[in-house]
């Protein structure tokens, strides 16, 4: 939609024009561009002449796109054209989706109303419960004034009982009795004002509740519809007229630069008209006021807060949403979407997170444990592996190419992170397994790369430290390497003027030609020959 800025050569407001026969050869220049365009990507996607394609609907969709970009006066015209012409297209294949999600909100709905209904109910016994005690106090508190009433010096008590001992004592212990009653009364009732916000919520509840059932009935209407559309039956007029308007809204919103208003009004579209890809680019084509969010930043975040549970956005719009995100530097809300599942996680997904992690080491450790998820939800795990490297999860990263890795992959994983630490874990052979990566294979293929020979010699010469029988073990238990390719350890060495690990190499070699070789299967048995030189 960018391409709409100034393709007349106007400025923003209009102040500056051309001459009528300049802005005619514009559009043309254009006309002729377009059929350019269309005819190279129809050759590009061997689109057939003749027939229904959805290749040629594709390529025209996007040469309408351009259209609507480029128009001033009819784009509201063409862009209800075009939401016409797309909601019919994809009716069919989108009808079953259609009738199935109305019918989960309705659940959903039902369910929040049964709920609300019986935190009213209970809201109501304890509004009763709070006012019979209250009347109860009244009693008390008008007997208790009435026998005031009485001639006596203390209340409750006669004349002569105030001057007896005992009927004092005995007075007293009634009234230590009465005042535990009232304060054991008392534990069971609440102040004013926290009467006054129950009943607020009441009637917050009340008209919450209110709120569903209209709700609930127009969705009843709705999914009428929807079974009547299922049947055969073409939309109403007025769904037609309630969409156009709806279309409208969006338009005047968009067009007056009320980009919240207009995201949010895109994302609650009815059957999703406009939670697609082409709004997001009509959102990423325009530039928000000074102070304020970007505007695809804000379709984004529209869309998350609109979804219902268990919903997920399309794999595009999940890319793009979380690209517009991280440019704009909003990590959190990309963790809340990875997190709370409202994401369609692919391999291109968590390619973003980690460029970006790359590019931007202070949300390094935001980013890649969310590439990392991404990366093992979609069974990459070389990947999720990396990711775990560059995040110092050295171990972590082992333990999971344990399970799937290939030579290949340790590789791919070793030159784009390399780490003596790993070459060791990857090379190791723990005791009942058998290592990822032949020791012997792996210093041939390391030592083929110029940038990763160090890290082989820092290996060999960490092993020839703790002892030569070390590496003489080592060699003679490494089954998945030949004789050959230990030779071509020792000619790599020779070359890289370390002759003295290309000496012990070769003299290990040489003493044990001839001889059986231990093999580091599970019961031990095994034993495989060697043919030395």
């Amino acid at each position: 939609m960018s391409e709409t800025q100034n393709s007349y050569g106007l400025s923003p407001f209009g102040e500056e024009r051309k001459s009528t026969r300049a802005i005619k050869m514009s559009d043309m220049e254009f006309v002729h561009s377009l059929k350019e365009f269309i005819e190279a990507e129809k050759k590009y996607l061997q689109c057939p002449e003749e027939g229904a394609d959805e290749r040629r609907y594709i390529i025209y969709r996007s040469a309408f796109n351009k259209v609507i970009g480029r128009a001033t006066a009819y784009k509201k015209l063409l862009m209800a054209i075009k939401s016409e012409y797309d909601s019919s297209i994809r009716e069919l294949e989108r009808r079953e989706d259609e009738v199935r999600a109305p019918a989960e909100t309705l659940m959903l709905l039902k369910q929040s109303l049964m709920t609300c209904q019986k935190r009213a109910n209970q809201l109501r016994d304890r509004i009763s419960f709070f006012q019979t005690q209250t009347e109860r106090l009244q009693e008390e508190i008008q007997s208790m004034e009435s026998s005031k009433e009485q001639s006596t010096w203390m209340a409750g008590l006669t004349v002569a009982e105030s001057e007896d001992l005992q009927a004092l004592d005995r007075h007293l212990k009634d009234l230590e009795t009465q005042k535990a009653a009232l304060l054991d009364t008392k534990t069971q009732c609440v102040p004013q004002e926290v009467r006054t916000r129950l009943d607020a919520e009441l009637q917050t509840t009340e008209h919450h509740r209110d709120r569903l059932s209209s709700e609930n009935k127009q969705l009843k209407l709705l999914e009428e519809d929807e079974d009547d559309g299922a049947c055969g039956v073409a939309p109403s007029r007025t769904e037609s007229k309630l969409r156009r308007d709806y279309l409208d809204r969006f338009v005047q919103l968009f067009d007056s630069a009320r980009y919240e208003d207009a995201a949010l009004h895109a994302a609650r579209s009815p059957r999703g008209i406009l939670r697609n890809l082409d709004t997001m680019e009509m959102f990423t084509g325009v530039d928000g006021p000074p102070g304020s969010a970007p505007p695809p930043h804000l379709f984004f975040w529209a869309l998350l807060v609109t979804m219902a549970a268990g919903d997920e956005l399309s794999a595009p719009l999940s890319l793009q949403g979380v690209r517009c995100s991280l440019e704009h530097g909003n990590t959190q809300l990309v963790v809340h979407a990875v997190t709370q599942n409202k994401l369609t996680l692919s391999e291109e997904l968590g390619d973003v997170l980690t460029e970006h992690a790359q590019k931007n080491p202070d949300v390094a450790d935001v980013c890649l444990p969310l590439a990392t998820s991404v990366y093992e939800a979609c069974g990459t795990d070389k990947k999720a592996a990396l990711c775990m490297c560059r995040s110092g999860l050295i171990h972590s990263a082992a333990e999971l190419m344990w399970h799937s890795a290939t030579p290949d992959d340790c590789m791919w994983v070793l030159c784009r992170s390399p780490s003596l630490s790993l070459l060791q874990l990857l090379t190791a052979a723990p005791q009942g397994r058998a290592a990822i990566w032949p020791v012997g294979g792996a210093c041939t293929a390391l030592l083929a790369n110029p940038q990763h020979q160090q890290l082989v010699l820092q290996l060999l010469d960490g092993f020839i430290s703790q002892g030569r029988e070390v590496l003489k073990n080592m060699i003679l238990e490494d089954a998945g390497s030949s004789v050959d390719v230990w030779n071509d350890v020792a000619s790599f060495c020779s070359k890289l003027k370390r002759e003295d690990l290309s000496q012990v190499v070769r003299s290990i070699l040489l003493d044990q030609s001839g001889t059986a070789v231990r093999s580091p299967d599970l019961q031990g048995a095994r034993l495989m020959e060697h043919v030395f030189m």
